[in-house]
Parts: C-alpha cells; sequence; structure tokens
C-alpha cells in the first residue's frame, strides 16, 4: 500500500530546507529520488498552476514531493473543529479525494509538501498555548482542553510515512496541560499506535458509505479498514472520533448511511463508544475543481456537482462554491443527525451542517 501510495522521483527543496535537520532527514529516506533545488516551494512552475498537469494528477501525487520552510507562523482562530488552525508541517496530499478544496489553492496538482523548519513551529505552538492560559468556559471543541487542528491541508497519517513531524507534534502536545492536537484522517497507518500521547492527539476517522468512497475517496484507505482501527487507536491512547464528511446527497443515500451506522456500530466496543463524537459535514462543491475534475475523473463529477440540487456561494477569498439549497439542506441534515441518533445513540454530535 505505501509503495503504491509513495514512490517519490523527484524531490524539489528549498536550499533552506535541505540545510535543517529534518530536511536532511527526509533527504535521507529517499536517496533514489533526484532532488531538484528550487527558490520557492511554493512557486514550482511544474507542479503548481499548469492545467496540463490534469492528465498526470495522481501521478504527480505519487512521485513528487516538495521540501520547504514555513515561513508565517500563524494559529488561526477556528471554533468548530477546533479551538486554532496550528501553523501547517505539511501542505498537500498523495490521496486524490475528488471533493479536496486544497487544489483550488495550489492548482492542479497538490503533492505532499513537508516543512523542514519543525522546531520552529514547536516552538511557536508552545508559547501559543502558554498565552491561552486555562480553558475556563466550555465549548464544542471540548470542554476543558485548547483543541489545535494540526492537520488543516494534509492528512497526517500520511505525512508520518514521510518526516517524523506528526509524531514531534504528538510529543509535543502530550505534555501540555491545557491544550491538544486534533486532526482528521483517511489513512490507517498504525505506526502512530506506538507514540503513547495519553489522550492528548484526537484523530478523527473520516467516514461515508463505501458506494461513495469507492467513487470518490481515491488512494485512501477502504472504509471498513478506517473503522477496525477505532479500538486499536483508543487503546493506544488517543481520543477517537469520527467525521461522517462529505455526506453527499444522491437516490439512496440516507438508507446507504443508515447501513455505515450500523457497519460502525459492530465495528467498535465499549470504550471506543464511551468517548465517541462526530463532526457531519455535508458537501461542498467548487466550480473551478468541478472543471479540473473533468479532466480527469469525471465520473466522480456526475455524483456531487450537481446543479439540480444545489444553489452558488461566493467564499471569503472570492471563489465559488456550491452546496445543497437552503431549506432542502436543513432536511437533509435533520434526517441524518436523527438517523445517527437512533442507530448510534451513544455517539455525540459536536455539529452538523
Amino acid at each position: 500500500m505505501t509503495s503504491e501510495l509513495l514512490d517519490f522521483r523527484r524531490i524539489y527543496v528549498e536550499p533552506a530546507a535541505a540545510e535543517l535537520p529534518r530536511g536532511r532527514e527526509v533527504l535521507a529516506r529517499y536517496p533514489q529520488a533526484t532532488v531538484v533545488e528550487v527558490e520557492s516551494h511554493n512557486r514550482i512552475d511544474e507542479l503548481y498552476g499548469d492545467e496540463t498537469n490534469v492528465n498526470r494528477w495522481v501521478r504527480i501525487k505519487r512521485e513528487a514531493l516538495v521540501l520547504g520552510v514555513k515561513k508565517t507562523l500563524t494559529a488561526r482562530p477556528n471554533g468548530r473543529s477546533a479551538d486554532f488552525i496550528a501553523p501547517s508541517t505539511a501542505n498537500g496530499c498523495a490521496m486524490a479525494c475528488a471533493y479536496c478544496y486544497v487544489p483550488r489553492h495550489k492548482g492542479y496538482s497538490n503533492p505532499i509538501t513537508v516543512f523542514a523548519n519543525i522546531d520552529r513551529i514547536t516552538g511557536y505552538l508552545t508559547r501559543h498555548a502558554a498565552r491561552q492560559g486555562t480553558k475556563t468556559t466550555p465549548n464544542e471543541c471540548d470542554p476543558s482542553a485548547w483543541v489545535y487542528d494540526i492537520g488543516e491541508n494534509s492528512d497526517c497519517s500520511v505525512d508520518a510515512r514521510i518526516s517524523d513531524n506528526v509524531q514531534d507534534l504528538v510529543g509535543l502536545f502530550r505534555w501540555m496541560p491545557n491544550a491538544k492536537a486534533s486532526f482528521a484522517t483517511k489513512h490507517v497507518n498504525r505506526d502512530l499506535l506506538d507514540w503513547d500521547p495519553q489522550g492528548r492527539t484526537r484523530i478523527r476517522f473520516s467516514l461515508m458509505p463505501a458506494r461513495d468512497a469507492k467513487l470518490l475517496d481515491i488512494r485512501t484507505s477502504p472504509i471498513a479498514e478506517r473503522m477496525a482501527a477505532i479500538d486499536d487507536f483508543v487503546a493506544a491512547g488517543y481520543e477517537v472520533h469520527v467525521n461522517f464528511s462529505p455526506v453527499v446527497v444522491r437516490d439512496g443515500w440516507l438508507d446507504d448511511w443508515a447501513e455505515l451506522l450500523g457497519e460502525l456500530h459492530a465495528s467498535i466496543g465499549p470504550a471506543a463508544r464511551r468517548q465517541l463524537a462526530a463532526e457531519v459535514i455535508f458537501l461542498t462543491h467548487n466550480r473551478d475543481l468541478h472543471q479540473v475534475n473533468l479532466g480527469w475523473h469525471p465520473k466522480a463529477e456526475e455524483l456531487i456537482w450537481r446543479p439540480d440540487l444545489q444553489q452558488p456561494k461566493r467564499s471569503q477569498n472570492g471563489s465559488w462554491n456550491v452546496r445543497y439549497r437552503t431549506g432542502a439542506k436543513g432536511q437533509y441534515v435533520a434526517a441524518l443527525v436523527d438517523l445517527i441518533g437512533e442507530r448510534l445513540p451513544y455517539c455525540r454530535i459536536r455539529y452538523a451542517f
């Protein structure tokens, strides 16, 4: 599975990244790769912004790696899935989910970029968490800890196969008395079971009906494998939640979700059930990404580009997104929330939209 997902042939490297210990470690892991020096990790003409790359969508993800330095460090307030979005230790992904928003920003190709200045990132997070003090008011993120999403623009389970950045973050939050890490994943990486997070890292396994995942979740771990891993990660000291995301409306969608919820219930034991919570997120798609997907995976667009069910909405960055129509969407959300309450009465829904 790993060699099919990651088979790096070219590593694009900022000189400053190659000089750092983490950069040297990553380069040493892939001695077979051709190293290409670049001025900036986010300005590589043959990777970003070239629409002809749509024909090599998956190949680029598997064969190209970028090694850079994270210049700007901020912890952006979030307030829904997490209190803060931590500075990225990576962005891009080797997987190829048809609905992923990252290609909207990077343009036609989004291979993994690993940031080598991990010491600066962990130092920033340590100081930021210390400034927050004790969390005195519970919220939907967590009742007592400030939650930092460490994987907004990548999948940390895959990133952990490339560098030790994610392991360093899990180790960092293990000792933070007032904060915890969180990330969503569609990849089962059992190496993480040995990291002893002591409850200070929350993993959110993303789930959807297998019928949808087969078409949309390209190059990811099968849904059944993700569910089968939950008990093991709970036993290893992780807090494990689930993301029911994205929810795609189509003929028979609610019946398929009922089947998935039954499979999830059967897959997990009492310990996992006691701490289980869910985020429920209905599909948001993007007009530009729709055009890109038509070039490499048009079958997916038949499912997720539904003008008869969707309405446009301009995002904060000015691009046009589409989501299910107001009014109808509220009915969809209520129907799924009721179904979760019926099939998984112990599962707390953190939010649904």
